[in-house]
């Protein structure tokens, strides 16, 4: 969808705008679309490497360069003066919507917990154990350390700043 959003505003994106307003442009328009509901995303490794190609994807089309041209990807990056940062932003919004959620006393947050009756696992599954949604979030010491951070917002806030920290919303 987001792709077929792109091609429809091509003309916008690659025109003779200013790089800036492009770029403010294409995060504004075409990665809301893309990461509409991340918060609640489970992502395996393919996803995040469909995720990053599809970023490099947009920074090409609006430089209008081809895919048979050689050109790195660090050098798209370069003219354009980004970094890779769909990750982070889909990390930050996981952290920001989680923290959230456990502050709260609501449904979800029992869903989360596994206090809601659902079907009993009698044997193990075999394979890999799923990947959860918590899994994202990188704390090892499990869900109990994450959900008392999350209750205190300062401590919450100083856990993800550094790598995919909330947006800290100023006094208006």
């Amino acid at each position: 969808m987001a792709k077929a959003a792109f091609s429809k505003k091509k003309n916008l994106f690659t025109s003779k705008l200013d790089l800036n307003l492009r770029k403010k442009l294409v995060k504004c328009y075409i990665w809301s679309i893309a990461l509409y509901g991340a918060e609640t995303w489970t992502l395996r490794a393919v996803d995040q490497k469909h995720l990053e190609s599809f970023e490099m994807w947009c920074w090409r089309r609006m430089e209008k360069i081809s895919w048979t041209d050689y050109v790195r990807n660090e050098e798209v990056l370069i003219r354009v003066s980004e970094q890779r940062n769909i990750l982070h932003e889909i990390r930050k919004r996981k952290a920001n919507w989680i923290g959230h959620v456990l502050r709260r006393n609501c449904l979800l947050k029992e869903a989360i917990e596994g206090k809601i009756d659902g079907r009993i696992e009698v044997t193990r599954r075999r394979g890999r154990r799923r990947k959860k949604m918590l899994d994202d979030l990188g704390d090892r010491r499990g869900y109990c350390h994450l959900k008392e951070k999350a209750l205190d917002r300062i401590k919450w806030r100083n856990c993800f700043e550094r790598d995919c920290g909330p947006v800290v919303l100023t006094d208006y």
